[in-house]
């Protein structure tokens, strides 16, 4: 997965969200350095949850609320503040913020899964893909939520839905033969990997976990399971 840094931070995934541990150094820059580090990834942090590390520094209500509003501008939410210092964690709690996360785990999903090679980057989505919206990447794309009707998912790679697919996918993009589409209900409108359009099926009765993949030039669905090692 990607882990992006910079000088005066550095963010990686955790369960549930993004988790921005900040470095020494003075506010208004780590804010503006955050800001614009967002605004320049676009894909990746639209719709993030994001939790906070601020190490010991003492920051008032006005300075996470902030923060919070410029986040929201641009359509990411602060949601936890995990502070050393008792006047931030209690300027958190006064703002409705949460100050404690579990251990991050941010590899565990995309280890579990046998359609991720480790070491490739890959791109997290923490929402459902509603009608009209597309996500576009030259990585993996990784989706923890429903691909809705009407929805469009375009990857570099292979792409990996914690939800159900009732949309357009078109994975390997790039021309990638080995890409992979897992989803816990795979219903796609399309489906497409390096150029390969699926064949149209039946809707199944009971939905259960899917994977398709290239076959002898068609594509193929077969159970897959998300838990296996």
């Amino acid at each position: 997965m990607d882990n992006f840094s910079k000088p005066l931070l550095q963010i990686k995934g955790i369960s549930g969200g993004l988790l921005v541990s900040i470095k020494e150094g003075e506010w208004l820059g780590i804010q503006q350095t955050l800001i614009e580090l967002i605004q320049e990834k676009g894909n990746f942090f639209h719709g993030a949850k994001i939790a906070i590390d601020v190490g010991n520094r003492e920051l008032n209500a006005v300075e996470l609320s902030t923060l919070r509003d410029r986040l929201a501008d641009i359509d990411v939410s602060l949601w936890a503040v995990i502070s050393n210092s008792l006047v931030t964690d209690n300027t958190a709690k006064v703002l409705g913020l949460a100050t404690r996360i579990s251990n991050p785990k941010p590899d565990r999903f995309v280890k579990s899964t046998e359609s991720t090679i480790e070491g490739e980057n890959a791109i997290f989505v923490y929402k459902s893909v509603r009608s009209g919206l597309k996500v576009v990447s030259h990585s993996h794309i990784i989706i923890f939520g429903d691909i809705n009707p009407g929805g469009e998912v375009i990857a570099g790679g292979s792409v990996i839905i914690w939800g159900r697919c009732r949309g357009v996918i078109s994975a390997g993009a790039s021309g990638d033969v080995n890409a992979r589409v897992c989803a816990l209900d795979l219903s796609p409108t399309q489906l497409k990997i390096a150029g390969i359009i699926a064949e149209s099926s039946k809707r199944k009765r009971k939905p259960q976990p899917e994977i398709a993949r290239i076959v002898d030039s068609q594509i193929v669905s077969e159970s897959w399971n998300p838990k296996a090692k």
